[in-house]
């Protein structure tokens, strides 16, 4: 099986819409994912990259800059998502590799993420490729 490991392009909306519903629970309509995909193409503070085989993008990797007052420049991956057909093919630690590319060429101090306290899975994964956890956390959010 070739992979292909590729920036993003805003053609590839479709199948994030469906990595995001089937391997991350999130609904969000198509157009929407479209207009945003399209504005984090344009800003230079966020990065995507797919995998795609057979012409299809089969994962994503979103990471961004992550600025603080209390520590020094990361990258921030905001979400990873690999379809069940082709997990265990190496594709999720290829995705990571590219956002680690990304942090070491433009200076930043490491990369972090958080995951949810369910997905214990990913978080195996996550320190299989060298990521440690080093705390609990809740999110809140207010939505208007």
């Amino acid at each position: 099986m070739k992979i292909i490991i590729r920036e993003c392009a805003t053609q590839d909306y479709k199948d994030i819409v469906l990595l995001n519903k089937n391997q991350m629970g999130y609904e969000y309509p198509a157009e929407d994912t479209r207009k945003q995909l399209e504005q984090l193409l344009n800003d230079s503070n966020h990065k995507i990259y797919v995998a795609v085989v057979a012409d299809k993008v089969v994962g994503y990797v979103h990471a961004n800059n992550y600025d603080l007052l209390y520590a020094p420049h990361l990258k921030n991956i905001m979400g990873i998502a690999v379809s069940s057909d082709y997990k265990r093919n190496g594709i999720g630690k290829m995705l990571l590799n590219e956002v680690e590319k990304w942090a070491r060429d433009t200076g930043a101090y490491g990369i972090r993420l958080a995951s949810g306290a369910t997905r214990t899975g990913a978080h195996v994964f996550y320190m299989n490729c060298g990521y440690i956890g080093n705390k609990e956390q809740r999110k809140f959010k207010k939505m208007f």
